[in-house]
C-alpha cells in the first residue's frame, strides 16, 4: 500500500468519521449533549423530562429525610441494646418514645 496513495487518504477519511459517530453514539446513549456537523450543541431532551427531574429532586429529598430519621432510630437501639446498667424503667421509657 502506498503512504500517498488516494486508499490511505481515503482510509483515515472512513477511520475519522467512524471515530466520529462512535464518539457521537456515546455520548447519546450517556445522555450527554450531542454536537451538530458545526461544533454547536444539540439538545434533545423529552418535553416532560423537567417535571421528571423536579419529581426525583423531590423524592430524592424526602427518602434523604427518611434515611436521616431511620439512621436516628438505630443509633438509640444500639445504644439501648448495649447499656449494661439494667435500669428497666429508663429502658421501657426508651423504647416507648420509639413507638
Amino acid at each position: 500500500m502506498s503512504w500517498g496513495g488516494p486508499g490511505f487518504v481515503l482510509a483515515i477519511i472512513a477511520m475519522s468519521m467512524v471515530g466520529w459517530m462512535v464518539t457521537t453514539w456515546l455520548r447519546a446513549k450517556h445522555g450527554y449533549p450531542v454536537e451538530n456537523e458545526w461544533g454547536g450543541t444539540v439538545h434533545r431532551t423529552a418535553p416532560d423530562a423537567d417535571r421528571k427531574i423536579a419529581l426525583l429532586t423531590d423524592d430524592n429529598a424526602r427518602l434523604a429525610d427518611k434515611i436521616s430519621r431511620l439512621e436516628d432510630r438505630i443509633s438509640v437501639l444500639e445504644r439501648i441494646a448495649t447499656e449494661t446498667n439494667g435500669q428497666a424503667a429508663q429502658l421501657a421509657d426508651q423504647i416507648d418514645r420509639l413507638r
